[in-house]
C-alpha cells in the first residue's frame, strides 16, 4: 500500500458554495471572473451577492432540497453563479455537455430526475426539446436572455429571502456529472459536498494559488476537471479566472497574452498545439509560470517540447477521474523541475493507493511493477446514481476504487500511468498500450495527431490499428512509412498493423480519445 507524503486533511464539512466562497468578503473587489473575449469582470463581492440572489429566486420558483437542476452551458462568467446558486438552494447540479443532442440531453434529464434547467439562449432549442422528450421539467432558465424565459439577470431583482437549507455535506450530493462514456454508457457520478470540498483541501498544498494568480479556463466547467481546477479551486483561494467558452487556438493565445495568464490547466491536445503550432510564436506568453496537463496520458517528450518552447519548467501532470472528485495525484508546483519525465505526480494528502496484479487483483505489486491502480480516500464518490451493481463493481467492500488504469510507482513515490485496462491491446498474449504507440506516432514530423485501438485482423487476432491525422506539410505520408517508423522503434508485437488516415481524432471535451467512435470507423 502506498500512502501520501502529505499530512492528512480533516473532512471539510461545508456546503460547496461555502467551501469555495467563504472568503469572498475578504477578497471583496478583487476580480474573480473575467470574460476572456470582451473583458466583462465580476468581483468576488459580486459573485457572492449574485449567487445568493439567484438562489433566492430559485427557491421562490420552487426549487427544493433534493431537486436536481441541469446546468447546460459552455464556459461563461455566469456559470459559477448558476452552480453555487443551485447548491445554495439545496439542489444537486447535473452538468450537461453543451453540444449534447436533444436526445442525449433527455436521457440525462430522465436518468438524473432533473426538474429544472439553466441554459443559454443559443442552446435553448436543444434544452426545450430535451425537456419535452424527458418530461417532468418545471422551468427552463437562461443565463443571458431569451423571450419567454427568466434570466439570471431578472432573478437578481428578486426580493425573496435567501434560502436557509440544512445541507448534510457528508450525504447530500452537490454535483452529478456523468462519466465520459469512453468505455460504456454514461452514468451519474454522485459527488457529495464533503467529497468535492475535501478534495480541494487535499490538492491545495501541492497546487497553490491566490490573489494575483490568473488562471485561464478553457477546458469546460461541466467536466469535473474544469469544475475543480478552473472554477472551485481558484475561486476558493482568491485567484482570477479568465473564462473562454471554447478552445480556439488564436483566441486562447490572445487571452494568455492580453490577460497576462500565470497558470494553465489543459489537456494533451492543447499541449500538442503549444509545442508544435506556428501561431504560438506570434504571441507574448511570458506571463506563464506553469502548465499542468490532465484528463489523458501526456507523453514525456511532448511535455518537454512544450516546456522548452515556452521557456517554462517541465509541463506537470495530474491524475484522477470523475469518480474521485476528481484528484488523487499531481506534480507539485514546487517540484516540477525535479519530477521524473512522464509522471502524473505523487499522492495528494489523505489518499492511499494500491497497485494490483492484472491477473490476480488480490496480489499487491511492489514499486516498479505495473498493475491496476486502486485508490482509497475521502474523495471516493458516493456511488453511481441508481446503479448499485455498477457501484459495487467499481468500489470494493474495503473502500478501494478500481480505476481501470494501469500504472506503476517508482522508488520515490512518483506514479506513471501506462494505459487503461480495458484499452490494452492483447496481441497474441502480449499486452500493448495504445498510449505508448500514440506518443511514438506524435514524434513523427508528418503526424499532427494520432490514436490507436485494438482491431481484429483476418485471423481474428487483435492488432494495433492507428488512426492518423497528417500534418498539412505531409499530404503524401503513407501507411508503409508509418508502419516502418513504428516498427523500427518498438518490439515486434507492438508494431502497427493497420493505419487509417482521418481528418481529426475524436475526443471528449476533457481531451480523452473517444476510442468507441474510432471503432465505428469502417
Amino acid at each position: 500500500m502506498f500512502r501520501s507524503e502529505y499530512a492528512d486533511v480533516p473532512p471539510v464539512d461545508l456546503p460547496i458554495h461555502e467551501a469555495v466562497l467563504g472568503r469572498a468578503a475578504e477578497f471583496g473587489d478583487l476580480p474573480a471572473l473575467v470574460d476572456g473575449t470582451d473583458g466583462t469582470t465580476l468581483s468576488y463581492a459580486q459573485i457572492d451577492r449574485f449567487h445568493r440572489r439567484v438562489a433566492a429566486a430559485l427557491a421562490e420558483a420552487g426549487v427544493r432540497k433534493g431537486d436536481v437542476l441541469a446546468l447546460h452551458s459552455p464556459n461563461t462568467i455566469a456559470f459559477p453563479t448558476a452552480f453555487y446558486a443551485a447548491t445554495r438552494a439545496g439542489a444537486t447540479v447535473t452538468t450537461v455537455h453543451p453540444l449534447a443532442t436533444a436526445e442525449e440531453f433527455a436521457k440525462q434529464l430522465g436518468d438524473s430526475g432533473a426538474r429544472w434547467i439553466i441554459t443559454v439562449s443559443p442552446l435553448l432549442g436543444a434544452a426545450r426539446r430535451a425537456a419535452e422528450l424527458a418530461g417532468g421539467v418545471k422551468e427552463i432558465f437562461v443565463c443571458d436572455s431569451a423571450s419567454g424565459h427568466r434570466s439570471l439577470t431578472d432573478m437578481l431583482a428578486t426580493t425573496a429571502p435567501e434560502p436557509d437549507v440544512a445541507i448534510d455535506p457528508a450525504e447530500d450530493v452537490a454535483a452529478l456529472p456523468y462519466s465520459s462514456g469512453t468505455t460504456g454508457l454514461p452514468k451519474g457520478v454522485m459527488l457529495t459536498h464533503r467529497q468535492i470540498a475535501t478534495n480541494l483541501d487535499q490538492l491545495a498544498p501541492a497546487v497553490t494559488a491566490g490573489p494575483g494568480d490568473r488562471i485561464l479556463a478553457v477546458l469546460p466547467f461541466f467536466h469535473i476537471y474544469g469544475l475543480t481546477a478552473l472554477m472551485n479551486a481558484p475561486l476558493r483561494q482568491g485567484a482570477t479566472v479568465v473564462v473562454l467558452p471554447r478552445f480556439d487556438l488564436e483566441t486562447f493565445l490572445a487571452a494568455i497574452q492580453n490577460h497576462r495568464i500565470t497558470g494553465l490547466y489543459v489537456a494533451p491536445p492543447i499541449v500538442l498545439a503549444l509545442a508544435k503550432h506556428p501561431a504560438v510564436a506570434r504571441y507574448d506568453l511570458s506571463s506563464l509560470r506553469y502548465v499542468i496537463s490532465a484528463a489523458a496520458p501526456l507523453d514525456a517528450s511532448l511535455a518537454a517540447a512544450c516546456a522548452a518552447r515556452l521557456d517554462l519548467p517541465p509541463v506537470g501532470q495530474a491524475y484522477g477521474m470523475t469518480e474521485l472528485s476528481p484528484g488523487t495525484h499531481v506534480v507539485p508546483l514546487t517540484a516540477m523541475r525535479e519530477a521524473p519525465p512522464g509522471t502524473v505526480g505523487k499522492l495528494i494528502a489523505g489518499t492511499e493507493m494500491r497497485i494490483v496484479s492484472l491477473d490476480d487483483p488480490d496480489q499487491d505489486l511492489p514499486a516498479g511493477e505495473p498493475g491496476e491502480i486502486l485508490i482509497r480516500g475521502p474523495q471516493v464518490m458516493k456511488g453511481y446514481l441508481g446503479r448499485p451493481d455498477a457501484t459495487a463493481a467499481m468500489i470494493d467492500p474495503d473502500g478501494w476504487l478500481h480505476t481501470g488504469d494501469v500504472g506503476h510507482v517508482d522508488a520515490d513515490g512518483w506514479l506513471f500511468v501506462v494505459d487503461r485496462v480495458k484499452e490494452l491491446i492483447k496481441y497474441k498474449g502480449f499486452q500493448v498500450a495504445p498510449a505508448e504507440l500514440e506518443a511514438l506516432l506524435l514524434t513523427h514530423p508528418g503526424i499532427a495527431d494520432a490514436a490507436v485501438i485494438g482491431d481484429l485482423d483476418d485471423q481474428g487476432t487483435e492488432v494495433p490499428h492507428a488512426f492518423v491525422v497528417r500534418q498539412p506539410t505531409a499530404p503524401d505520408l503513407g501507411e508503409g512509412e508509418i508502419a516502418l517508423f513504428v516498427g523500427e522503434r518498438v518490439a515486434p508485437y507492438k508494431r502497427v498493423r493497420k493505419v487509417t488516415f482521418v481528418d481529426a481524432v475524436p475526443r471528449a471535451a476533457s481531451g480523452k480519445i473517444l476510442r468507441r467512435e474510432l471503432r465505428k470507423n469502417p
